[in-house]
């Protein structure tokens, strides 16, 4: 369960891989003690989730904190702005509601992610846990508020990216990983969006602020819980062997970003992805890397070296020459292909949302009320939302044919706001796909809206007109990069058929990242031969795949 909130003006990462995990937990056990705070009667107040995890306030947290909006949800918890009562200082308090801890596991997931934030010491570039209260409703965390944004969303807004800027973001995440191995903590989950800005200032400080996954480990302890996001995922993860360097491997991710814009190992499916980390080709020749230093180079493939033992350690990559010559490096712009690359998610995320959602309001009275039906029928607990367990018994009652993995891949997608659940608006978007818009009318709905002249494209006015409609005005950059993403035959404005090409295509890597499900990993079976390959299996889709064990980095 994750600490990762959303600040002001930042969207909401709390808890976005807890269903993912909880499912995971509950395949590798045969039974789960049942957590007594989620029955139906007021919870006994003797029973404590955080018992001998951490000294608790004995007051009231309205006593001494004022509650204010809400920041953020997760499934289990929801962020409040929150303000010192004395001080008037602003910070985050997330309630994590004890009725939704449905297990002892989830319980002890909390008492985990408490006990980690409470033994890490105060540092400038991990989040702080302030305060922790528990009443008979709710767990509350108080901890610092980030209000300045992601660190991509800080990069793409600065109009000068460089690799010095670069090594000085790659120097914060190794430090986070040194002082996390230095108190026995593996983090397993470094990924770009759980760093978060303290406030807007250029200087502010860059903070880890989830340690949802992590764990407490003694030298030379194993590990096999395939966890974390499946582009950062090290190798050995994937073998389900590994220790703290998975760390690293995951920071030298971050790094090949930051630098180039994309990820190193990419593909359209999880087996992809784990093919392409198991292979460990690392492409140096796209641009911008004929631009960036041999220096930076070369720290990127020792943090991506596939064997655990000869990869750099956290203090060896701070002591890398292209860390601690940062003030060196070039300052030169990386070029606009990398800023463009970080901010493609966000662009053509909204623009393909607002029209999923031009179809949903668009549906016939007819087609609403089956879906409706639908819902219902999945709807067994009639709390207005659809867990995985009751999407997939619902699809089987109605006949569905599809399989497990795309009924999640399914879930993934239209899980919007990441809390593992489906509400009835984003049960219509699974609902839409599930005809798999075979019928254009769909699509051509969405495209009707925004092609407001009839013309049978849709121009500059047109869609800076139809995105305004949630937002107010629209940022003509972002429109720019919209029609230059969708716009194939760049005659400056969309057409039917590139619309169409652009609702069919899948979800990019930066949105899979943020809501994919560790839990797709889970039937990969993986086994290394003599002569080097390796085997890799998904029983699930029922596809063996040879891998070649061969390393290019040129």
């Amino acid at each position: 369960m994750g600490n990762c909130y959303a600040c002001l003006g930042v969207v909401n990462s709390e808890d976005k891989n807890t269903a993912a995990k909880k499912k995971r937990r509950k395949k590798g056990r045969k039974e789960l003690k049942p957590n007594p705070f989620s029955q139906d009667q007021r919870p006994p107040a003797p029973i404590r989730v955080l018992k001998d995890v951490v000294p608790l306030c004995r007051t009231r947290i309205s006593d001494k904190y004022i509650l204010g909006r809400e920041l953020g949800r997760g499934e289990f918890g929801i962020t409040y702005l929150c303000t010192d009562r004395e001080t008037k200082e602003a910070l985050a308090c997330k309630s994590i509601s004890k009725r939704k801890l449905r297990t002892a596991v989830d319980i002890e997931d909390v008492r985990r992610e408490v006990a980690i934030m409470s033994s890490l010491p105060d540092h400038p570039n991990i989040v702080r846990l302030r305060a922790t209260y528990e009443d008979n409703e709710a767990v509350h965390l108080v901890m610092e508020l980030c209000e300045g944004g992601e660190l991509f969303d800080r990069i793409v807004a600065r109009g000068h990216y460089s690799e010095r800027a670069a090594a000085n973001v790659a120097r914060t995440v190794a430090e986070v990983v040194r002082m996390c191995h230095e108190h026995g903590v593996m983090h397993r989950d470094l990924k770009p969006e759980n760093f978060l800005y303290a406030n807007k200032r250029e200087n502010a400080a860059l903070k880890a602020i989830d340690f949802g996954l992590s764990i407490f480990f003694r030298p030379g302890e194993r590990f096999s819980e395939i966890v974390g996001s499946p582009y950062y995922m090290a190798p050995e993860v994937l073998k389900r062997n590994y220790g703290p360097e998975v760390d690293i491997w995951s920071a030298g991710v971050i790094l090949y970003i930051l630098l180039c814009g994309v990820p190193p190992f990419w593909a359209e499916s999880e087996q992809g992805v784990a093919q392409a980390i198991l292979r460990g080709m690392i492409d140096f020749k796209r641009d911008p890397w004929p631009r960036v230093s041999e220096s930076a180079k070369t720290l990127v493939r020792q943090m991506l070296e596939p064997d655990p033992k000869k990869r750099l350690t956290a203090q060896q990559v701070l002591d890398h020459s292209w860390i601690q010559n940062a003030k060196k490096a070039p300052n030169v712009p990386l070029g606009d292909i990398v800023r463009t690359r970080l901010k493609q998610f966000s662009v053509m995320n909204r623009f393909k949302k607002k029209a999923m959602r031009v179809i949903a309001e668009h549906l016939s009275v007819e087609e609403v009320e089956v879906i409706r039906d639908m819902f219902k029928l999945m709807d067994t607990d009639n709390n207005g939302k659809i867990t995985f367990e009751e999407l997939k018994a619902g699809l089987k009652k109605v006949g569905s044919q599809l399989a497990e993995p795309e009924m999640k891949l399914l879930m993934e997608v239209a899980d919007v706001d990441g809390n593992g659940t489906l509400d009835y608006g984003e049960f219509v978007t699974v609902t839409i796909h599930l005809q798999k818009m075979e019928n254009d009318e769909y699509i051509r709905r969405a495209f009707m809206f925004f092609d407001r002249d009839g013309s049978g494209y849709i121009e500059m006015d047109e869609l800076r007109e139809g995105l305004a409609d949630d937002s107010g005005e629209t940022d003509a950059e972002i429109l720019n990069d919209i029609i230059r993403e969708v716009d194939t035959d760049k005659d400056g404005r969309i057409s039917y058929e590139e619309f169409v090409a652009m609702m069919k295509t899948g979800t990019d890597w930066r949105k899979a990242s943020r809501q994919y499900s560790r839990e797709r990993f889970k039937s990969l079976s993986i086994n290394l031969m003599k002569d080097g390959s390796l085997i890799m299996g998904n029983e699930a889709e029922g596809q063996i795949t040879v891998v070649e064990a061969k390393r290019d980095t040129s």
